[in-house]
């Protein structure tokens, strides 16, 4: 097992000798203001856990992105984002196998636990993603995506990941901002990474980073920090790399590489709403600081389009034939220039209880304002609707709506090379869509708000026990209305059939 601890510092924390002592046996870090990843990566052989050894051998690749609600900060090369929840993506050996399916959501039940993991199938709970041009196709065969605000997951990797009280035990898994789990068929590796925005603690991390207790096991780690690269596709870093139990000392270093993910100045902001009342054609409105309006400090012959994709329960849903319109005037009205792909639930008229699927995910082109013209706020409207819920006893029903992803894609110079970039993050669901040489700039989502979750009341029939609208007085008023209105037919049907008999009885007696 290998694993790879990075600390990245911002440039105005200041850093001395002392907050990091190596000895033989550990490494000890002192009150560090930093993000922190943390990267675990283990042989299939190496997992405890005999089911999810059986489920992820029967498997091409599977990857799995959770997220929290809440608002975190991110870090360049830490920049790129998912929506709150878990998401996966995943891809069989071949298609029909693996029991069309239901080994993964028990993949899921297992690592996540079984609250809030409606997954079946890859039939009735997944999709199929759309792929908008099948050369630069990288993205998963099926994705499942769940909100999921409380998970076991960092339990399962302190019991069945790591080993002992290893480093990566030692890690508050609980706590992360993000974790991802990545396995292929290819490397046989099963890959868990977590990060933190922030230290735990307000003066810093301090910890003990120990030795591992085997040979075959190695402790990589990296105190670094950003510094402005020469190209501006590169991100370049420098600092402090040294392997626990291995090495006597730390050792400095500076590199940089090509990074398909950067991020914007922490003024370039979005943040989501719906106006109410919401009713059952909500809203989604966007609203971007100026900052975020920029465009971003890509290489000049790059062409850049800012984008949002958005991530929808099942309950909640775009009309793909109004948002697919070219109409200038609708696309203008709601500042869009074009809904780019779409995969999932599309269907206008089925209630939410008939829609098997998570949902659907949406990726839209955002118009912006002409150069020079940018104004204090730019919102972006997408016109949405709520399917028929099941009834409450209230009147209403809360759904929650992740906030999308919004970024600015760029397509990179023929002639850059996106080499290896050890922090690189891909299989986000929505990176996969674009050419292997786009670099994506993301916007941060405010941090005003609590939650990057938005709670809809959505309206539905209100079920007393006894009332008028009690379910047995809608079932029985329901059967009643379908056998008058069969009467009422049968009824007209006859009067019809007589009426004809009895014209044609008079035109014969007129004949004779």
């Amino acid at each position: 097992m290998k694993t790879r601890i990075t600390y990245l510092q911002p440039p105005s924390s200041p850093f001395t000798s002392t907050q990091a002592s190596l000895t033989p046996t550990s490494l000890r870090i002192s009150e560090l203001d930093a993000a922190k990843e943390v990267r675990v990566t283990l042989d299939l052989a190496e997992i405890s856990d005999d089911e999810v050894r059986d489920i992820l051998s029967s498997l091409h690749e599977v990857h799995i992105r959770w997220a929290r609600e809440d608002p975190y900060v991110v870090v360049a090369p830490f920049g790129s984002r998912v929506s709150a929840g878990v998401g996966v993506g995943v891809s069989p050996l071949r298609r029909g196998e693996e029991e069309g399916g239901e080994g993964v959501c028990r993949l899921l039940r297992r690592m996540f636990g079984t609250k809030g993991i409606e997954c079946v199938n890859y039939e009735d709970s997944f999709t199929t993603p759309s792929v908008l041009s099948t050369r630069f196709a990288s993205t998963s065969t099926y994705q499942f995506h769940s909100a999921l605000p409380e998970h076991n997951l960092g339990e399962y990797i302190v019991e069945n990941i790591c080993r002992g009280e290893g480093s990566a035990c030692a890690a508050d898994w609980g706590s992360a901002d993000s974790i991802d789990v990545d396995y292929d068929a290819v490397s046989r590796s099963l890959v868990v990474s977590g990060y933190w925005g922030q230290p735990s603690a307000s003066e810093g991390w301090t910890e003990e980073i120990r030795a591992p207790g085997e040979s075959r096991d190695r402790v990589e780690v990296g105190l670094l920090g950003t510094e402005k690269a020469v190209e501006a596709e590169e991100i370049k870093v420098g600092g402090l790399l040294g392997v626990v139990g291995v090495d006597k000392e730390l050792k400095p270093t500076l590199f940089s590489f090509p990074s398909r993910h950067h991020v914007l100045p922490r003024e370039a902001t979005f943040e989501v709403s719906f106006p109410r009342p919401t009713g059952t054609h909500p809203t989604m409105t966007i609203s971007l600081s100026p900052a975020a309006l920029e465009y971003p400090a890509a290489p000049e012959d790059t062409t850049c389009a800012l984008h949002a994709y958005l991530t929808l329960p099942s309950y909640i849903f775009g009309d793909k034939y109004q948002l697919s319109t070219d109409d200038p005037l609708f696309l203008d009205s709601h500042h869009l220039v074009a809904l780019r792909a779409v995969s999932g639930a599309t269907d206008l008229e089925a209630p939410d209880w008939f829609v098997p699927h998570w949902g659907s995910n949406w990726l839209l082109e955002l118009a912006t304002p002409p150069e020079g013209q940018v104004p204090e706020e730019w919102n972006v409207t997408v016109p949405l609707h709520l399917r028929y819920l099941r009834p409450s006893e209230t009147g209403y029903r809360s759904a929650g709506v992740p906030w999308p992803v919004v970024f600015w894609a760029c397509t990179a110079e023929e002639g850059t090379k996106m080499g290896t970039n050890p922090f690189d993050r891909v299989n986000l669901g929505w990176d996969g869509m674009f050419g292997p040489r786009t670099m994506f700039y993301q916007v941060h989502p405010s941090g005003e708000k609590a939650r990057h979750i938005e709670e809809l009341d959505v309206p539905v029939l209100r079920l007393e026990e006894g009332g008028f609208f009690s379910s047995k007085t809608v079932e029985l008023s329901t059967m009643a209305a379908i056998v008058l209105g069969l009467l009422w037919v049968l009824w007209k049907l006859g009067s019809v059939a007589r009426s004809s008999g009895q014209k044609k009885s008079d035109k014969e007696k007129k004949s004779q």
